[in-house]
């Protein structure tokens, strides 16, 4: 069995202090790093997406238009824009492991990591599958939103997932409760 870790979304905006912040955040790029410092070589890759959005426009309606409030449910405030503070890795998270990054969401809503592509235009879907990898390891933020996205397209995929305990964080407990059923639902192991 070949097996790769997906990070999603360890980003500045969503851990403590962003524009879209996710409490536990910040303790949960500090426990991915310590799971890469003991797990790394476990890997065949070690994946990492992240949110990318555009400066200009609403991103195709992802984010609340100019004068609007978001409704945190399909539109959201500014967050992750390309090139901005926001954007990069959350400083707890060493990076340093990671072998393929992915940006999504540029210029559109995207939450799976599967909806992005890497620096030289590869889908995650094309990197995984040229690695042989058979089973996926997957943690970030948040639980509810972007993993729960790239879960459910992992398993749909035919990958074997699994989410790893502690090393995610949801926007809020019950959304997040309800989205780690969906994700065992579908096969994850949770």
């Amino acid at each position: 069995m070949t097996r790769a870790l997906l990070i999603v979304d360890v980003q500045n905006d969503f851990v403590e202090g962003g524009s879209l912040a996710v409490a536990g955040g910040r303790a949960v790029a500090e426990g991915i790093t310590a799971h890469l410092r003991s797990h790394a070589e476990q890997y065949a890759a070690v994946v990492a997406s992240r949110d990318w959005h555009h400066a200009e426009g609403t991103n195709d309606g992802h984010f609340a238009a100019p004068g609007a409030e978001p409704d945190y449910v399909a539109t959201w405030p500014v967050h992750c824009v390309s090139g901005a503070e926001g954007a990069e890795y959350a400083p707890g998270l060493d990076t340093t492991a990671i072998t393929h990054h992915v940006r999504k969401g540029m210029g559109v809503a995207a939450y799976s990591a599967f909806e992005g592509v890497t620096e030289d235009g590869r889908s995650l879907a094309h990197v995984l599958d040229g690695l042989g990898v058979t089973a996926l390891d997957v943690v970030g933020i948040a639980t509810d939103y972007c993993v729960r996205a790239s879960v459910l397209d992992a398993r749909g995929h035919g990958l074997e997932v699994r989410l790893l305990p502690g090393l995610h964080a949801a926007v809020a407990p019950e959304t997040g409760d309800r989205a780690v059923r969906e994700m065992a639902e579908a096969g994850a192991s949770v």
